[in-house]
């Protein structure tokens, strides 16, 4: 009898950290580069919930359009690995995507595009609500990195870091439309809300640069931090966040005036950012110093560093702000 309750309390002390966080509603989900692992944080408590391998190199992730599943892409693993949004448990794998570095869900939902940087490629595919079915793969310059759509689902907007270039591919012909020179290393790019501008964050400078799409050429270049990086939109469908991994700063852009209206001091190298729904926290993930920086909003202060795993990259919660 008491080796039979040795063993039961010895599989008890071994599942425990495997069980699933259900107690712990829309949890953090923080994607670690290099160790290829997922750190799931408490939004209340700020400690770890869970930390397990997820596949090579994970970078980036985004809810599906149902908001049902949480698309995590592991770049060196040619693989999707779809989350719970809320637990964070893994649902399922859909192997055989090549080097899915950035990805993203065109407006009107039919068309999953995934950037393959060390391939030089874009991969398109057709998205009936569940599966995907690669339709084309468009080759580019050098290093596809981050993407935009416009608001019709006619066009992607592609950043090549290593040819400091913007491309427009058509989607539903899969043709590059044209490509303009940037900065030196461009990375994030979003679209504007009136959907009149692209504004590209210049990685090897430190500015935004902003792009009027239709006239195929630059309009304005917005002084922020050195190594300005990612974008994360406020949710009031004004202000953006713009990330500055060199200077350690986070910046706050007027999107209707285009200007810098505020900077936050955030150590490490702040990369990708999450925005809770209440609009008071700014999460954004520490590429050099393995943290994630809890930032309120309200005080520009930083409130809470959270150890995590190297090269922290993606972060996102379900009770998030819009991305407007």
């Amino acid at each position: 009898m008491r080796s039979r309750s040795l063993l039961a309390s010895l599989l008890v002390a071994f599942l425990v950290p495997f069980a699933a966080p259900a107690a712990h509603a829309n949890v953090v989900v923080v994607l670690n580069s290099r160790d290829a692992t997922v750190s799931l944080l408490d939004q209340q408590t700020y400690k770890e919930i869970n930390t397990f391998p997820v596949g090579k190199e994970p970078h980036h992730l985004m809810a599906t359009p149902d908001n049902k599943s949480l698309i995590v892409a592991n770049a060196v693993g040619d693989e999707l690995v779809f989350l719970d949004p809320k637990t964070g448990q893994i649902q399922r794998r859909i192997s055989d995507i090549a080097d899915p570095y950035q990805i993203g869900f065109s407006p009107d939902q039919k068309w999953f595009v995934s950037n393959s940087l060390r391939l030089d490629r874009v991969d398109f595919y057709r998205y009936d609500g569940k599966d995907l079915k690669l339709a084309n793969r468009v080759p580019l310059a050098k290093l596809p990195s981050h993407m935009a759509f416009d608001a019709a689902s006619t066009t992607v907007f592609i950043t090549q870091q290593g040819s400091d270039q913007v491309s427009a591919i058509d989607l539903a012909t899969q043709k590059v439309k044209w490509t303009i020179p940037v900065g030196k290393l461009p990375a994030g790019i979003v679209m504007t809300p009136d959907d009149k501008y692209l504004l590209v964050g210049i990685m090897g400078k430190d500015y935004v640069e902003v792009i009027d799409w239709r006239a195929q050429k630059t309009v304005k270049r917005i002084k922020a931090g050195v190594g300005t990086h990612n974008f994360r939109a406020m949710g009031d469908k004004r202000h953006i966040f713009v990330s500055n991994r060199t200077s350690n700063e986070i910046n706050i852009l007027d999107q209707q005036t285009l200007e810098m209206v505020g900077s936050i001091p955030v150590p490490g190298g702040p990369d990708c950012m999450e925005v809770s729904e209440d609009g008071k926290t700014l999460w954004a993930t520490l590429r050099w110093i393995k943290k994630v920086a809890v930032v309120d909003i309200p005080s520009r202060k930083v409130i809470k560093l959270i150890p995590v795993g190297r090269s922290p990259h993606g972060v996102y919660f379900a009770n998030r702000a819009s991305n407007m």
